[in-house]
């Protein structure tokens, strides 16, 4: 490959250089990122440890579930209403707060088990608010151009926690203890409220209304006229209901006879996904946003369906990382189709819709995944949901031509918002001459 070609494939930096606050906050959240992994796996090793049981360990799922499903919805309403970087500087410096709640706890000589539930539900709280406020004030702070590529940069971000965190994790838990697990991550917070607070105030859109269901009930009503986004939604659902295998993967492990396989299936899939993260310079010259978005959940599909028909571990695991980079994909242009059309009076609460759809989908497909393992086999779990997949993933494609006929270069909302965007640019720079 030539290096011309090489440079292509590298990700597009734009952002990065045109928008000093996208720098701060991509850096705040890689650091964040990383240590809330540490966290991710600390928590569920302590209510292990303390109580020996694989259901209370499960519970921590269903005691995160309601608050994101409640307060997403809500956080979308105040990130349209209120300032989006205190919103976002508030519930970090509280996520480090009861981080650091963890951490007192497991520094007692008889360690409580109550309390990290009530954490848990607490963190998946802040998360919720926080979450719309963040999607929201990417358009706000990287121009309508580069939005695809601040896309795959912050795509490039999670995976890289994704991927690292948990490796360092296993070893910070295993062999200095859980409270040095909770400590780090403290201090992550620590360092990325630092940063949070150098970012430009991003006050609420005069238009957005104050936070009530009535204005929730707005944004749902807007999401529903729009049925290219309404596609993005139900494509990821169907994608993650269907075909979400990690439940099963211990037992896939075992019935492959390949035990020590597990961590790698576990890594196989955020490993798809930072391949595609540090080669996605190309995602800036695509324009079907909707077409990529329904070819990429089917490739999922069908990956997750060749990783539950093969029976070599080494096969299983490159289908599984096949998936991974196709979910990024996916990722990528329905987060450009988002940010490049919504308007800002309206975009916290289609971002607190767009949480719910991403995160229940998974929490269900779990289930799902089990579920049919428990009745049909393992592997026969992983591949038919791979295949249903697959087919829901056509049959939304069909019933909806306006997500297959999106185009940024000629959609009337894409456009209108850039000329928004560009109206605004010349009056500000007209009043600061």
């Amino acid at each position: 490959m030539t290096a011309s070609g090489l440079r292509a494939l590298l990700p597009d930096l734009a952002p990065w250089h045109s928008s000093v606050d996208f720098r701060r906050l991509w850096v705040a959240g890689l650091i964040s990122n990383f240590g809330s992994f540490l966290t991710f796996v600390a928590l569920p090793v302590q209510i292990k440890e303390l109580t020996g049981s694989a259901a209370a360990v499960g519970a921590i799922g269903a005691v995160e579930l309601v608050p994101l499903i409640v307060f997403g919805l809500y956080g979308g309403a105040l990130a349209d209403a209120w300032d989006k970087r205190k919103l976002i500087l508030w519930t970090e410096a509280g996520l480090g707060v009861l981080c650091g709640a963890l951490l007192l706890n497991a520094l007692l000589p008889a360690p409580a088990v109550w309390p990290l539930y009530v954490i848990a539900a607490l963190t998946s709280v802040l998360g919720s608010v926080q979450r719309p406020a963040l999607d929201s004030l990417w358009p706000r702070i990287v121009a309508h151009e580069h939005m695809t590529a601040a896309s795959a940069l912050n795509s490039l971000r999670w995976t890289v926690g994704g991927v690292l965190g948990p490796a360092l994790a296993g070893v910070v838990v295993a062999f200095a203890g859980l409270p040095y697990a909770y400590a780090a991550d403290t201090l992550t917070f620590v360092v990325s409220v630092v940063l949070i607070v150098r970012i430009a105030a991003s006050p609420g859109a005069h238009e957005a209304r104050k936070p009530s269901l009535r204005s929730i009930a707005e944004g749902a009503r807007y999401a529903w006229s729009r049925k290219e986004l309404l596609g993005t939604y139900a494509i990821d659902l169907a994608a993650m209901f269907f075909a979400m295998p990690l439940a099963v993967l211990p037992f896939l492990a075992d019935e492959l006879h390949a035990a020590w396989s597990l961590g790698l299936m576990y890594a196989a899939v955020p490993a798809g996904a930072l391949l595609v993260s540090v080669t996605s310079g190309w995602t800036s010259r695509v324009h079907r946003h909707g077409r990529m978005v329904v070819l990429a959940a089917a490739l999922w599909g069908a990956a997750v369906a060749g990783a539950g028909a093969v029976g070599n571990v080494w096969l299983v695991l490159l289908f599984l990382a096949l998936a991974g980079a196709c979910d990024m994909v996916s990722g990528v242009f329905r987060a450009a189709m988002w940010n490049q059309t919504i308007p800002d009076e309206l975009r916290g609460r289609l971002a607190g819709i767009e949480l719910l759809s991403y995160s229940v989908g998974p929490q269900l497909g779990q289930v799902r995944s089990g579920g049919t393992a428990a009745l049909a086999g393992v592997r026969t779990s992983v591949w038919a949901g791979g295949l249903m997949c697959v087919a829901a993933v056509g049959l939304l494609a069909a019933g909806l031509p306006k997500l297959m006929s999106y185009d940024a270069r000629t959609d009337e909302h894409a456009l209108r918002l850039k000329e928004q965007r560009a109206t605004s640019a010349t009056a500000t720079a007209t009043a600061d001459a």
